[in-house]
């Protein structure tokens, strides 16, 4: 297994934090809804604009079309229009309009689930969580800190177990933007990894 986990993350992204922009908690919680097979940068340039025109009375009252045009260079643009108006609609007719620290809650609002409500309350409310995303599980699949076939909910109970829980919130911004900006699905940046001298999928590149 990788040595000094933590130690190298935080030498490479000692500042990590969520990329997705938001001011208030039902921001968070649509922007990461939103950023399910799309990058950060582009849910940014949307939710931009969506907050421009909408708060959350007025986007629980939106036309689902209205939204589409908005939304749809995230990708599934119909399903998420649908899944934002009902999450906005249910926020403020059962929980005053607040994002709730509850985890049942959450998993049950459509779009919602595990993943996106480890973000919200990580951010939210300082819950200790590994949100697993794309770049989490690949480059956790890379260094074995979980196995090949693992699925997403096995890697993050593995790497809540190797992982301090005081650490969870912080190791997954950095696994993110690790996996994101140096070990990229395609042509990873191994000259920048402190990983690499020991990384266990090194043999199958080069350093640069």
């Amino acid at each position: 297994m990788i040595n000094n986990i933590n130690d190298k993350l935080d030498k490479m992204f000692p500042d990590a934090k969520c990329e997705l922009n938001y001011n208030k908690d039902y921001e968070l919680l649509i922007a990461t809804v939103l950023s399910a097979q799309c990058t950060d940068k582009r849910v940014n340039e949307v939710t931009k604009v969506l907050w421009k025109k909408y708060d959350l009375n007025t986007l629980a009252k939106a036309k689902k079309k209205d939204i589409e045009d908005i939304i749809r260079s995230c990708g599934s643009y119909t399903k998420k229009s649908d899944y934002i108006i009902t999450i906005a609609k249910k926020l403020v007719s059962e929980c005053n309009g607040i994002v709730p620290n509850d985890r049942d809650y959450l998993e049950n609002l459509p779009g919602v689930g595990r993943k996106t409500t480890n973000v919200v309350l990580s951010n939210l409310y300082d819950v200790p969580a590994i949100a697993v995303d794309t770049h989490v599980e690949r480059v956790s699949k890379r260094l074995r800190l979980a196995s090949k076939n693992d699925s997403v909910l096995e890697v993050e109970k593995k790497l809540m177990k190797k992982i301090p829980k005081d650490k969870w919130s912080r190791t997954h911004h950095q696994m993110v933007l690790f996996g994101r900006y140096i070990c990229k699905a395609a042509k990873p940046d191994c000259g920048n990894c402190l990983f690499y001298e020991e990384c266990p999928s090194k043999d199958k590149r080069k350093r640069n």
